[in-house]
């Protein structure tokens, strides 16, 4: 089975095997709450959006504020911490003055980034339909 996405003006085709297909159909519990905790992290708002900044290369913690925005201090420091702690981002800090810490993606982190582009690119083509399934609902809903 082959599915089209596009993505910043390229078109990429992504194979999805047999194995992959009936991956949501054999399952197991212990297989769901894994996966359901791994979502929980990389599927969170923030970490998606700072996987994103990193996708370019290294940054440092305000500029990575910038390219997010909207992030608070606090809430950016957490994400990278749980980004550290998965095994997603190195924290690298140097012994200067002022001091100076830098954040990477990992090669596991970086195994994100097309994932999370096909994501984007299917969120993006799906919007309006999405946002008008939401209107008429809440016009249903209204109603009632």
């Amino acid at each position: 089975m082959f599915l089209m996405q596009r993505f910043e003006g390229l078109a990429m085709t992504l194979n999805v095997s047999d194995e992959a297909k009936h991956a949501f159909v054999e399952h197991h519990p212990d297989d769901c709450r894994a996966v359901g905790q791994i979502l929980d992290r990389i599927g969170d708002k923030w970490t998606v959006m700072v996987v994103g900044a990193l996708s370019n290369g290294r940054l440092r913690f305000n500029a990575i504020m910038r390219q997010v925005g909207g992030v608070s201090h606090r809430m950016l420091t957490l994400t990278l911490r749980a980004l550290e702690r998965d095994g997603l981002v190195t924290r690298t800090a140097y012994a200067t003055i002022p001091p100076k810490v830098e954040y990477e993606l990992t090669e596991l982190g970086r195994s994100l980034i097309e994932p999370l582009r096909v994501l984007a690119t299917w969120a993006i083509e799906h919007r309006p339909t999405m946002e008008r399934a939401r209107a008429e609902f809440e016009a249903v809903k209204k109603d009632e």
